[in-house]
């Protein structure tokens, strides 16, 4: 079991007890560990997770009590704050507020990262899981010895090759095969079994066309189903030995498994939060740098932009998109940071080449993606170069914006840059940022103005109209209203503005306004 005083006592992290929070605390299980530097982390914080934080956040008296309040009631297992050259100690406000919540309050040395308390958590949970299956399964030896040598998933299905002569491959849920031994797995239905591992529940026995049927065991890493041991052979077709010997070696892919999704999960975490950082603006520009340098990017140089996305409603979501994203880049020796957003993934890499080399490679992303994710078209929108780190926040607003036209067009390139849409944007952005600001403010300002004193979320109904062009019945159900109720709005909307969502002039004047509003928005 994975507890705040199991890493206490390990004397290489260099941690100190300031609150002990409430009894038994330090000693219950613990979850994960979440760095943030978030004012309010509790929409990304999961129950029983340690929190890693330097204190960016606090910027006044009363932010302690707050983050501590917002963080116990996320139900976190403690906050560790790690010391940096500019705060050696770790501020009173902040350590009373933990006292009076109960909460454990721990303090890392300057000189050791979150990094390495991070791995320290992985391994840990890697070495309790694999001694609850070693004590379970008394003939798991020769896997046991596999996975000491670091020989990974490769390895334990060269060791279940030798007692039994089967074909064999893991696949995970983005269609890529881990492990092969005795079967050359090719795309086609290295997909069809990654579809299967979406399906609740997932079925045991699939069938591979040419291949005939395959019996999966389902190896459930981190909770969730993640990945797959194929047997080319049907379930009837394998003996109780072959069965159980597959079992037991999907177990031990769990632990290989797990390692691998406990670092992505705290990189895509780490990810989430650095977006966020970027999009705040600038009073959040100075901790950027620093975790760029977290993932290998240099933020003292340039930056490239690149958000992907799956075009129409019926695509498969960004579950797993990052992860693949950051895979090519790495492969191509390209520091990355995948983030998963609203709708899309951001990457931010470090990019030196021209930005036709750039385009060049998205498109090889796109390309080599989409059949990941059963085909579906994948299109990427590419945002202006950054010198360095403070110049990100406008490349990635481009390059969402970018993906975003992408995403809604049935045809044409899968990969754009901002600059060269050929849209209204090319005419909007001519328009110097007070320009745009007076346009939308003449047309949108009676609407804010009743929002904001009646809350009737006006605006939102006119953003879900445009967004679903027109159809008063696909956005009455977006918005969850009767339609009725929806052409009540466009009236009062009308009635405020001046402009008919039935009149096409006055719908492209709200339309523009809306997209001026964003574009004024843009550093």
């Amino acid at each position: 079991m994975v507890t705040i005083r199991r890493l206490v006592d390990d004397p290489a992290l260099k941690l100190r007890v300031l609150e002990p929070g409430a009894d038994g605390a330090l000693d219950a299980e613990m979850r994960w560990v979440h760095n943030t530097e978030l004012p309010d982390p509790s929409p990304y914080l999961r129950d029983r997770e340690l929190v890693l934080t330097n204190g960016l956040w606090c910027t006044s008296a009363g932010d302690a009590e707050a983050f501590v309040g917002r963080v116990a009631g996320a139900c976190a297992s403690g906050i560790v704050f790690g010391l940096r050259d500019s705060v050696r100690r770790v501020p009173a406000e902040l350590a009373a507020a933990c006292r009076r919540a109960r909460l454990p309050l721990i303090e890392l040395s300057v000189d050791v990262p979150f990094t390495a308390l991070s791995h320290a958590v992985a391994t840990a949970y890697a070495e309790e899981r694999q001694r609850e299956l070693l004590g379970r399964v008394r003939r798991g030896d020769a896997l046991a010895d596999v996975m000491a040598r670091g020989a990974g998933a490769s390895g334990i299905l060269r060791v279940l090759r030798r007692d039994h002569d089967l074909p064999l491959a893991v696949v995970d849920r983005t269609a890529r095969v881990v492990a092969a031994a005795g079967v050359d797995l090719d795309p086609g239905r290295a997909r069809l079994v990654a579809e299967a591992l979406t399906r609740h529940p997932p079925p045991l026995e699939l069938d591979l066309g040419s291949s005939g049927c395959a019996t999966i065991f389902l190896i459930a890493a981190l909770g969730e189903v993640d990945a797959g041991l194929v047997c080319l052979r049907p379930a009837a077709g394998l003996s109780p030995a072959e069965q159980d010997a597959l079992r037991q070696a999907a177990s031990f892919l769990s632990l290989e498994i797990a390692k691998r999704q406990a670092v992505q999960a705290i990189e895509m975490r780490f990810a989430g939060e650095l977006l966020d950082m970027v999009l705040s603006g600038s009073e959040r520009q100075a901790g950027l740098p620093g975790r760029l340098r977290a993932f290998g990017i240099d933020a003292d140089h340039p930056l490239a932009v690149c958000a992907l996305a799956f075009a129409g409603d019926d695509g498969p979501g960004t579950a797993g998109l990052g992860d693949a994203v950051s895979g090519f880049f790495l492969a191509q020796g390209v520091p990355v940071v995948a983030a998963a957003a609203s709708g899309d993934v951001v990457a931010i890499v470090s990019w030196r080449g021209t930005d036709a080399e750039f385009t060049a490679l998205a498109r090889r992303l796109v390309t080599d993606l989409a059949p990941r994710f059963g085909g579906h078209r994948l299109v990427a929108g590419l945002g202006g170069r950054a010198p360095d780190a403070a110049g990100l926040r406008r490349p990635v607003l481009e390059a969402r914006e970018a993906c975003r036209v992408l995403r809604r067009r049935g045809g044409g390139p899968a990969v754009l840059a901002y600059h060269d849409l050929n849209t209204h944007l090319l005419l909007l952005g001519r328009q110097d940022h007070e320009t745009l600001r007076r346009f939308s403010s003449a047309v949108l300002g009676p609407l804010r103005a009743h929002d904001a004193a009646r809350g009737g979320g006006l605006e939102t109904s006119l953003r879900a109209f445009l967004d679903h062009d027109g159809h008063w019945a696909a956005t009455a159900a977006a918005l969850h209203v009767h339609v009725n109720t929806l052409r009540n709005r466009m009236a009062r909307i009308a009635e405020l503005t001046g402009h008919d969502v039935n009149r096409t002039e006055d719908l492209v004047d709200l339309f523009l306004a809306l997209r001026a509003d964003a574009l004024a928005q843009l550093p």
